[in-house]
């Protein structure tokens, strides 16, 4: 008697290598590293110096005191943005002493540079402030605060967004040579997308 075995046989269906499936994963690796990199990134600003531009007293008892403040600000970003003019609040225990001006302008992508801001105190708000004032200024101690806010475009080619940033900062410094002492600066970006 035969024994027949009928085992089934195997075929092979091996895929071969296709252009298209390469080209797809070159365009998906491509487009991944895209985002990646051109995610937008927070700005980053530090206050450097603050000198003294003005010192007037004006009779009966009023001070014209004019500051400027020295600030390095880092466009981490790989497009350039454009941003409109803005105000400083310079706070003092929670009360406005003081503004400061950021004009109109921009910034070139991955860049740094020193931005020269005109800032003037308001003596009303200092005199409601003199005790505590005069006794940092003996310790040689003052905490103020600074908050800002900038809109602007960036825009690549005819792609263009919007965005706004909030720089929120917390600064010491010496009085009397008008020296930062040290700073926490945070600052959020916002990005619009329509």
């Amino acid at each position: 008697m035969g024994i027949s075995s009928s085992a089934p046989s195997r075929t092979s269906h091996h895929r071969g290598w296709s252009w298209g499936a390469a080209l797809a994963g070159a365009a998906t690796t491509a487009a991944a590293a895209g985002v990646l990199v051109c995610r937008p990134r927070d700005p980053s600003f530090e206050l450097i110096s603050i000198g003294l531009s003005t010192f007037h007293f004006r009779p009966p008892a009023a001070l014209d005191i004019g500051l400027t403040l020295t600030v390095h600000a880092t466009n981490p970003n790989v497009v350039p943005v454009r941003y409109g003019a803005s105000t400083v609040s310079i706070l003092y225990g929670g009360a406005c002493l003081g503004t400061a001006q950021l004009d109109a302008g921009g910034q070139p992508a991955t860049s740094c540079r020193l931005l020269h801001l005109p800032a003037r105190l308001d003596a009303l708000e200092m005199a409601h402030h003199a005790g505590t004032i005069l006794a940092d200024v003996a310790r040689r101690h003052m905490e103020l605060d600074a908050e800002l806010e900038i809109v602007g475009e960036a825009a690549v080619l005819l792609w263009s967004r919007r965005f706004s940033v909030r720089i929120d900062s917390h600064i010491v410094v010496d009085p009397v040579f008008l020296e930062v002492v040290e700073q926490d600066n945070r600052s959020e970006m916002q990005l619009s997308l329509v």
